[in-house]
């Protein structure tokens, strides 16, 4: 039943992302929603729930992209997997924690993704890239975090709660 509901918050979060968050694009740049529920997940809740969030978010990502398959499954995956190893030494009330995760996280998927890419033969100007992209990518990210964060938190404890 849990699968089903984290699904769907997915889901809902990717229909936000392609329909909602390109009204919201400033000079091009849009934050990654998946990327901060993905994030909310494993500080909430674990590894294990943070790879199964990475997963699905990137599948969907990938799939509504078109763009190289499996790039954002194993990002994501990843990001997950690596703040979902902090969620017992954090302090999960902590406002500052889903900012100071979005920073770290939006910079290690950026480095995975360009590296990935890289490794693929495309040509990238990294200094370019870092300056028009992960940049301002990084700061939307960690501007939308705490709102979203705090969403994700209460949804997910009433639905905890439902299904108990």
């Amino acid at each position: 039943m849990k699968a089903i509901i984290w699904g769907t918050f997915i889901i809902v979060t990717l229909i936000v992302q392609a329909v909602i968050v390109p009204l919201l694009s400033i000079k091009g740049v849009r934050p990654d929603l998946l990327l901060i529920v993905v994030v909310s997940a494993s500080l909430l809740y674990g590894k294990e729930a943070g790879v199964g969030a990475g997963f699905f978010a990137g599948l969907l990502q990938d799939l509504a992209s078109g763009n190289v398959f499996g790039l954002n499954l194993l990002s994501k995956m990843a990001v997950g997997y690596i703040f979902g190893l902090a969620e017992r030494k954090v302090f999960k009330e902590n406002l500052l924690l889903p900012v100071l995760a979005l920073l770290l996280a939006s910079l290690l998927n950026s480095a995975i993704v360009m590296t990935f890419v890289t490794l693929s033969g495309y040509r990238i100007d990294v200094a370019v890239a870092v300056i028009h992209t992960v940049l301002p990518v990084t700061l939307y990210n960690m501007a939308m975090a705490v709102p979203i964060h705090q969403t994700f938190a209460k949804a997910i404890r009433k639905v905890n709660a439902y299904c108990a």
